[in-house]
């Protein structure tokens, strides 16, 4: 029965890592950025002729492999991972078929963990410096300080409580970086396989729990972790559960000779070095240009407006208005308005410091279309908090005054740390 699951298991994770192309792409390292845009998809977009028809045989429905998703848990990847879990078990029929008398695996196991181990180092150093670097779940943005907490989705709670609070998202993600770089040195590669278990575990139950659509790929890795652990099993078992002596934890090891295997151990250490010199270029390319460490823009804040005027008359601030706007938003991300009945409306700021300008457009609905224009404006600043606006909106002439919100008023981002609590903050 070993020896069957063995194959299973060889095929199926054998596989996985290897046509799954975000793992492979990993090893790319510091070459990342002279890859072409879709590298990353590469293999995927090979196979697609066949996933998509063999998706549309299991699940009965259009299966297409959407590349402007962002999404692993498309049906796309159901049907990929059933294909998968197909040529698994015919080639493990097969191979038990041929191969029934072989004895044990132990050489072919000891390369095979080994080329597991170092695909789940590079992701885990992948998804750990991306919080280290808190790129992956930004700080929200202003315009989402104005958002009802009802109106987000459960994925996006999630984001914006990691977000919120940096130094918990450097620290998971540190645990994430030492979980895998503990795996590409032999000696530690048990500790880094814990430590990457309980930080995967953490991470598929939240994307169970707040319909994160990564669901399949830290299924997978948790899974490949625990392949990492299988030999360790009555070990880690006779230590920590049953109280009895065990000899010391050791990989199973694929090479003869200790030159040799001292040559293996510095080419994981260098690639574990080279992968993570990658994540950490891209992970500070991100943060400075378009995270929390890239200039803010021109007019960056949130401003309430306090006097709107159209056609030269005075407009109320009656929430049934559909033309008048309550607040603008200046933010990295670009430009919001939002309207009296508390709609926010993503908008292209163009804005002119030298010439006192604004020309704001509608984001094009396809990257090959012209943007429409909405408003002009010759803007003033007569104090580092007040704004005035003139020029025409949809067609009309307008005049907006405006006051600039401190954005510490909102207790997202003024509470701070406190030692001291005589009560629960809970707002």
């Amino acid at each position: 029965m070993a020896r069957i699951v063995f194959r299973f298991c060889f095929g199926y994770f054998g596989l996985f890592c290897l046509l799954f192309s975000q793992i492979p792409f990993a090893f790319a390292g510091l070459l990342v950025d002279s890859l072409p845009d879709n590298a990353a998809i590469w293999e995927l977009r090979v196979m697609s002729p066949v996933i998509e028809w063999a998706g549309r045989g299991f699940f009965d429905t259009e299966v297409v492999l959407r590349e402007d998703s962002g999404s692993g848990d498309q049906w796309f990847f159901w049907s990929f991972v059933c294909c998968l879990l197909i040529v698994a078990v015919v080639a493990t029929l097969i191979w038990t078929v041929l191969d029934r008398h072989r004895p044990n695996y132990q050489r072919l196991q000891a390369w095979f963990l080994l080329f597991i181990r170092i695909c789940l180092g590079g992701q885990m150093l992948l998804y750990g410096f991306a919080k280290a670097i808190p790129t992956q779940m930004p700080e929200p943005s202003l315009a989402e300080l104005l958002q009802p907490y009802g109106e987000f989705s459960p994925a996006s709670v999630l984001w914006h409580q990691v977000g919120s609070a940096p130094i918990y998202e450097i620290l998971l993600g540190c645990a994430e970086v030492l979980g895998g770089l503990l795996l590409f040195l032999p000696r530690t590669a048990t500790l880094g396989a814990m430590l990457s278990l309980v930080s995967l575990a953490q991470v598929f139950v939240l994307n169970m729990t707040f319909d994160v659509p990564v669901k399949i790929l830290a299924f997978h890795l948790m899974l490949l972790s625990m392949v990492l652990l299988a030999p360790q099993a009555r070990r880690l078992a006779n230590v920590l559960v049953l109280n009895r002596p065990s000899e010391p934890a050791t990989q199973p090891d694929p090479f003869r000779g200790n030159r040799v295997r001292w040559f293996a151990i510095a080419l994981q250490v260098a690639l574990g070095v080279w992968m993570a010199l990658g994540f950490v270029h891209t992970g500070l390319k991100y943060w400075n240009e378009g995270g929390g460490g890239s200039p803010k823009p021109p007019l960056y804040g949130i401003w309430t407006v306090s006097e709107f005027t159209q056609d030269g008359v005075p407009v109320p601030p009656l929430t049934t208005d559909e033309t008048r706007w309550q607040r603008v938003v200046f933010d990295v991300p670009g430009m919001t308005y939002q309207k009296m009945d508390g709609t926010l409306v993503p908008v292209v700021p163009t804005v002119d410091t030298a010439a006192h300008t604004i020309a704001v457009s509608a984001p094009p609905p396809r990257p090959d279309a012209q943007p429409s224009s909405v408003a002009t404006f010759t803007f003033e600043q007569p104090a580092p908090d007040r704004l005035m606006l003139n020029g025409q909106l949809n067609g009309r002439p307008v005049t907006i005054s405006l006051q600039q919100v401190g954005l510490n008023s909102f207790p997202l981002r003024g509470r701070g740390f406190n030692w001291v609590q005589d009560y629960p903050y809970f707002r």
